[in-house]
């Protein structure tokens, strides 16, 4: 059972399949659709809340983990050198997308759909990661290249979510972030007393965060992103991002591993619960994202890379203008952070849905980025 599981894991199939039984569901039979994701049948609560407001706790919690074990001594991203070019190129891909927006935008000359601006800021890491592996093969090290964008981007998306996109409803309480801190707190201590399971780090730490966020009205989502770096770990890390050293059994590990199944099968919930957008609902909106994640995070990673290769942090060996500019392309792929965006950006639902499908849409990069990488002549390595 282990090699179908994994097979469907490495291909996004729940995420995949999530999104398209959305759409059908949404476009062939609208208020039943309605009714499963938003009315509370489930213990006085809806699915979407479920989805969004708890499922999403352990999606950014397994980001967190990778982006902690990337910044270890011996992790991808350390020492800060060896981090420069990809990090670069990684605040291209964000400042990118958001300036092809406004300008956009700005031209159009429609106010009510600012707030959108931090929605293609975002990278789908496991659809980039498949569809990259198609164009370059698994060993190229322009794969490892764009993990590592992609993981970046999602640090810097989680912290754009955290300060710019409140409950659009209810306004801030920030004097409930006092248990957040205490989160924070506990997680110190249980670190401090050497505590080897993850779980009271997760109960108690995360669960006085959420609901300091919750009850503050910013993102319960973000809870465990303040408190899994507190998870102890080895000094070094000795494996590549989204890969498992079998012989580290640290908290961090062990938290990643135990629940890195339950997001990925776990997402085909989240497609299900955000995805289903009427096709009457392609928009402005709907351009504004997806032109703004093609150009804007093609354009942006290229010329924020090159210019690190030209400042002296050399790009990866393999990886030239050409690999660097479908590297780009592929990081256009927009789909679980930006559709989580999209949700909190608009109030208005036809907006929301018109976003959304911009989002839904930059998926069509693959058999584009797939044509772009034999017509370049681009060299996969198995």
């Amino acid at each position: 059972m282990r090699k179908p599981i994994n097979l469907l894991r490495e291909f996004s199939v729940p995420l995949i399949a999530g999104v398209i039984t959305a759409l059908a569901w949404a476009n062939l039979d609208p208020r039943g659709y309605d009714a499963l994701i938003h009315q509370p049948s489930f213990g006085g609560v809806s699915l979407h809340f479920l989805v969004n407001e708890l499922f999403m706790v352990l999606f950014f919690g397994i980001a967190a983990a990778e982006i902690t074990q990337s910044c270890l001594p011996g992790g991808d991203l350390n020492p800060p050198r060896k981090a420069v070019n990809p990090l670069l190129a990684t605040l291209g891909g964000v400042i990118g997308p958001v300036i092809v927006y406004l300008i956009l935008n700005a031209a159009i000359g429609d106010p009510t759909l600012t707030n959108g601006w931090g929605i293609p800021t975002a990278t789908d890491i496991a659809l980039a990661w498949l569809v990259a592996r198609l164009v370059f093969g698994a060993g190229h090290p322009a794969v490892s290249f764009l993990l590592l964008l992609a993981v970046a981007d999602d640090a810097i998306g989680l912290a754009i979510i955290a300060v710019f996109y409140p409950d659009p409803v209810h306004p801030t309480e920030p004097m409930w972030l006092f248990l957040t801190v205490a989160g924070i707190v506990a997680a110190y201590i249980l670190r401090g007393a050497r505590v080897k399971s993850y779980w009271p780090y997760v109960l108690v730490g995360g669960g006085l965060s959420w609901t300091g966020l919750f009850k503050a009205h910013l993102h319960p989502a973000l809870a465990l992103v303040f408190i899994i770096p507190f998870l102890p770990h080895p000094p070094r890390e000795s494996a590549h991002l989204f890969e498992e050293n079998p012989r580290d059994t640290s908290p961090l590990a062990r938290f990643e591993h135990d629940w890195k199944i339950v997001v990925d099968f776990g997402l085909f919930l989240f497609g299900l619960a955000n995805a289903g957008v009427r096709f009457s609902s392609v928009g402005t909106a709907t351009w504004l994202v997806l032109t703004a994640l093609l150009v804007g995070k093609t354009a942006g990673i290229f010329t924020m890379g090159s210019l690190g290769k030209a400042l002296g942090f050399p790009l990866p060996d393999r990886v030239g203008f050409k690999e660097l500019a479908l590297t780009g392309l592929v990081a256009g792929m927009g789909l679980t952070v930006a559709l989580f965006v999209a949700g909190v950006a608009f109030v208005d639902p036809d907006i929301e849905g018109a976003a959304k499908m911009g989002a839904l849409l930059s998926g069509g990069v693959l058999p584009v980025a797939v044509a772009l990488g034999r017509i370049l002549k681009v060299r996969r390595i198995p």
